[in-house]
């Protein structure tokens, strides 16, 4: 593929990052909530999740799980009741630090894990990649496979690169938000909140 090609689709493909949604939005709540380098391994889950979906749209399976109404809603459920999960978990939290008790700190695999679960149930992802990356494809190129193969992994790239900037300054910033007990309470409050919005835009959407 031609350079001047792979260059705009990276630079399109970082603009998109920039733009607010669910993945960054959860970095940014997860970076000010646990700091930078809990958002980087919740980044580095996403982008785990960017592989799988890259690999079902090569192998032509995104089309076919776009194609049944059934198998998307039940994607999409799952999606939305693990936020409703995060939410609950982190209200949990909240409690904590009303009374005073100390928090229980995540471990590195849980947030590696909630970046995962993150991207892989959101249904909006593989149906974004299905609609965008045809677009830079063409046959005079070579085999489409290993096209969308290196396009994905171009967005990946794109996602690790915007997505970690956003987990160090938001991890920075709320290193010094979190220093009082009562806006400790208030943001975690209102870290649940967003996790719940999130769950009701991804049930929404695709009603």
């Amino acid at each position: 593929m031609p350079v001047e090609l792979l260059l705009v689709f990276f630079v399109t493909a970082s603009l998109l990052a920039i733009t607010p949604g669910p993945d960054n939005i959860f970095v940014l709540t997860q970076s000010l909530a646990y700091g930078s380098r809990a958002g980087l391994l919740v980044v580095l889950g996403l982008c785990t999740g960017l592989v799988m979906h890259t690999s079902l749209v090569a192998l032509g399976l995104a089309a076919l799980i776009a194609s049944s109404d059934q198998l998307l809603l039940v994607i999409k459920l799952l999606g939305a009741a693990y936020l409703l999960y995060l939410a609950w978990q982190n209200w949990q939290h909240s409690r904590q630090l009303q009374t005073g008790s100390s928090p229980v700190q995540l471990r590195n695999w849980q947030l590696y894990r909630r970046g995962i679960i993150m991207n892989a149930t959101n249904p909006k992802v593989g149906l974004f990649f299905l609609a965008f990356l045809p677009q830079f494809l063409d046959v005079g190129y070579g085999p489409l496979t290993t096209q969308m193969i290196l396009l994905g992994g171009l967005f990946i790239l794109s996602t690790l690169l915007v997505f970690g900037a956003i987990a160090v300054l938001a991890g920075r910033l709320g290193q010094q938000m979190q220093m009082a007990s009562g806006r400790r309470l208030w943001f975690s409050r209102s870290v649940s909140v967003i996790f719940v919005l999130l769950a009701l835009n991804l049930f929404i959407d695709l009603v």
